[in-house]
This record gives C-alpha cells, structure tokens and sequence, in this order.
C-alpha cells in the first residue's frame, strides 16, 4: 500500500499589506485553489491542505491587486474542475491548466471559453500526467492561441534549453527557473534562460523565491542576483507571482506582503514594477482583448 504523502503547512493567515502603492489592475500571476470538486491524485508527492478561494480573495484585497493567473497544482492531476470553477465567472482571473496526450480537443476549448489561457507541465513533483512529447503538446495548444508553462530546474536543462525557441507558442518558466539561487546567475542552463528571455522567446515568473535556498540573507541576496540579471535581459517579459498557498515548503511559511515587497527591492522604479505587475500580464494572459476562437 502506497504511504500517503504529507500534508503540508497552511499559508500565513494575516498577510501583511505592501509597503508600497499597488498600481490598478495588478496581477497576481501564479496561485492556487484547493477545495473541491478535485481530488488529489494517488501518484502525487504532496497533500495539499485546504486553500479555497474565499481565502484567496482575502489576500487579493489585502494586497491591493485586482487581476489573477489561477495555475492547476500537480496534485489534481488533468482534473482541472476546482482550477476552472475559480475562473470561469470571473473575467478579472484567467487560468493555466494541466493536459495530458489524452485530453480531448473538444474539453481543450472548453477550457479556453472558461478563460485558459494555457497549459503547465511540471518537471518536478509527482503527478498522474503523461506527456510523450512537447512539440506535440505546444503544436496542439497553439491552436487555442495558449502559451506553455514550464516548472522545471533551468539549471538541468542546458543542453536543451534551445529546443523551447523553437516551439510555435511562447513559453513561460516559472519561479526564476526554479533552480538553487546558489548557483547564481553564470549557471549554464539560467544563462539560457536569460538568452531566451532576452531574445523575446520566453517569459519568466518572479516568483518562488522562498524556494530557492534556505531561508536567510544569504538566500536573499542570491535571489536579488538572479532578479537584477532577468530585469536587465527584459523586463518587458517578467511577472510577478504569489505562489499561494505556497504548497510543499520546508522552512519558513512565508508572508505574502513581504513577497510582493521583494518586486519592490528587485525593482525600486516604480515605472518598471507596474510593468511587471500590470502591462506584461495584460500582454501574456490577454487580460485586455477576447479569447481567440478556432
């Protein structure tokens, strides 16, 4: 019988508000909802602790922001009912689903009618999901006018880093690229990553950065480094994430004001924050203009 994984921390339930003035139509780019009707997968390497949606909105209007990027958690699975129940009355949030080689193209437009914009695939955590091929993935998404979402450690992909440019959709990595803020900005595989984004092929999500090393000074000094190195690539394809309810965190729970006072240590200009947290959403997720039909 296959052990149940542990059930993670709650998030922080008294978010502190920004130090700063959050401009209109802000984006919180990545979060998630755990609450019914999905349940959590048996191949998962985590169990979620309840997070519903009610929750999240107390954090939307205690940081001041407006707009939202839903992502389907690996723990669902292609079960994206909870994830698509958020989102599909609300025009102010859009979504990122999980499909696999076996999702119907019919349910893929019904997603898109209910506001995905999308599709994840997570290198990193355990799931049920099976995807032989990204080409494959990215050539029937484009379809759907959708972009790919990449969770995946930039720093093991250096030898494949270039294969992404060549997909026909844009290409999001989250979470700075998800490797150890250690390794710092010469690493092989960022150093892709910011070829990538500089060259206007890919996005990247300033977020998860609690995730990056341990908790610390040390820590934040590294991801400072890493910020700085994505801002002078192109700060016209950075976002900005929450990451709630910060699900299989190890240390610290952390506060989400104090995650969206470290875009404004990142990025002091206020000019370039509200690209960040508003101008690029509004470019990627397509916020300001309809839903492409096919």
């Amino acid at each position: 019988m296959t052990e149940t994984p542990p059930l993670c921390a709650g998030p922080d339930p008294l978010p502190r508000a920004p130090h700063f003035i959050v401009p209109a139509n802000g984006c919180d780019c990545h979060f998630h909802i755990f609450d019914g009707p999905s349940p959590q997968v048996p191949e998962r390497s985590y169990t979620a602790a309840p997070a519903p949606e009610f929750d999240f909105r107390h954090l939307q209007r205690t940081l001041g922001l407006t707009r939202s990027v839903i992502v389907q958690p690996s723990v669902y699975g292609t079960d994206n009912r909870t994830t698509m129940h958020a989102c599909k009355a609300d025009p102010s949030m859009k979504a990122i689903v999980v499909i696999d080689d076996d999702t119907p193209h019919h349910v893929l437009s019904s997603y898109r009618e209910q506001g995905a914009v999308g599709c994840r695939v997570n290198m990193l955590f355990g799931s049920n999901t099976r995807i032989e091929s990204l080409a494959e993935l990215a050539a029937r998404i484009a379809d759907h006018g959708w972009h790919l979402q990449i969770l995946a450690d930039v720093s093991t992909l250096h030898d494949s880093m270039a294969d992404f440019a060549s997909l026909p959709v844009p290409v999001v990595f989250d979470h700075f690229g998800h490797m150890p803020a250690a390794k710092g900005i010469n690493d092989p595989g960022f150093r892709a990553m910011l070829h990538l984004l500089g060259a206007g092929k890919a996005w990247v999500k300033m977020s998860g950065a609690y995730r990056l090393g341990p908790a610390g000074q040390e820590t934040n000094t590294q991801v400072a480094a890493l910020a700085s190195a994505l801002l002078r690539a192109n700060p016209d394809q950075l976002v900005w994430g929450s990451d709630w309810p910060h699900p299989a965190v190890t240390g610290p729970m952390p506060n989400d004001g104090d995650l969206l006072n470290a875009l404004a240590d990142w990025a002091p200009d206020a000019l370039m924050r509200n690209r960040i947290l508003v101008d690029n959403p509004g470019r990627l997720y397509g916020f300001d203009r309809m839903v492409p039909s096919t």
